[in-house]
């Protein structure tokens, strides 16, 4: 577990998600009320505390637990930690707030897709009582202090219940997975989109982006992993990447497979295109950073032939 001092207002610590480092973090704003952006898995809950712990931060002064998303890798610990943090509140998009009340279905999803591992990965989701959640709606806004105010935009596209969070003071976004991942290996920074199941779509992922660029942002700190200033580069690869992604995913998505096959072929196509880019570029082939691609690049092509064959079905992206 480590800690990254952004500023004198945001660090970023390292939750270890799936036992791996870099791959999910929770952003800690020190302002006059203390705000948590992210808790990942119940698994990564010890690393978060520590590294409160060593921020020097009590968790009765948390005032609000904020989910860009309810993907357990991002929401799953939220219940859990919410029990130690008496004056917290989670804020969460408006579609995501039964779910968390009420995490039945979020279960049997996250076990469709990670089967025995579950446990070991997600174990327990602790639903959190309806009094103690506050709904954004789009554009809303929550001061935090005389300086420091945020605002909320609904970004669909990896998700149909997923806040962006504009901090006003350092002109920056909290992505979520809203404009993909950042790998990070040296000096190298490497933006690929995040297509998981199973509400992802490609043009509502492109409004959302879109919407970045229009706010002319200074910072983007990702929710797989850490913070950038080369926005505009960053969401340029990613929009670059998702137009790939969905290429490369079409020319070899068939029908006739079932969708197992499907996800297996075009995650290997993907996590090909992806390695050897960064290959070219540098990146020793035995990186432990492929680990994080090969996961990534799975979840990935899930997302996209559940994308396909919704199309295929007429169903349009909401």
């Amino acid at each position: 577990m480590s800690i990254y001092r952004i500023d004198s207002r945001i660090s970023l610590v390292d939750l270890m998600d799936l036992s791996l480092q870099e791959r999910t973090g929770s952003y800690i704003i020190n302002e006059e009320s203390l705000t948590i952006v992210e808790t990942s898995a119940s698994p990564s809950i010890p690393h978060l505390k520590k590294g409160l712990s060593k921020l020097n931060i009590n968790l009765e002064d948390i005032q609000y637990i904020i989910l860009t998303h309810i993907h357990l890798d991002h929401a799953g610990g939220a219940g859990l930690f919410l029990k130690e943090c008496p004056n917290a509140k989670v804020i969460v998009h408006p579609k995501g707030r039964r779910h968390l009340s009420d995490p039945v279905r979020l279960i049997r999803g996250a076990r469709a897709v990670y089967g025995e591992k579950f446990d070991d990965l997600f174990h327990p989701i602790v639903p959190i009582p309806e009094d103690r959640m506050i709904v954004m709606e789009h554009e809303e806004k929550l001061k935090l202090s005389e300086n420091c105010t945020l605002t909320f935009y609904h970004t669909p596209g990896h998700a149909n219940h997923h806040l962006s969070i504009f901090d006003s003071v350092s002109n920056g976004m909290f992505t979520g997975d809203t404009c993909g991942i950042q790998y990070t290996v040296g000096s190298k920074h490497f933006y690929i989109p995040s297509t998981s199941p199973n509400q992802f779509s490609p043009e509502n992922m492109k409004d959302s982006i879109r919407m970045y660029k229009g706010l002319q942002l200074d910072r983007l700190y990702f929710g797989h992993y850490g913070v950038t200033e080369e926005v505009s580069f960053a969401l340029g690869e990613v929009e670059r990447w998702l137009d790939l992604f969905m290429g490369k995913s079409k020319e070899h998505f068939s029908s006739k497979r079932t969708g197992e096959e499907n996800v297996k072929a075009i995650s290997a196509v993907l996590f090909e295109l992806t390695k050897s880019t960064m290959v070219q570029k540098g990146v020793d082939p035995d990186n432990p950073i492929f680990k994080l691609v090969t996961l990534d690049t799975n979840v990935s092509a899930m997302g996209i032939v559940d994308y396909f064959v919704r199309q295929s079905k007429g169903e349009k992206s909401s």
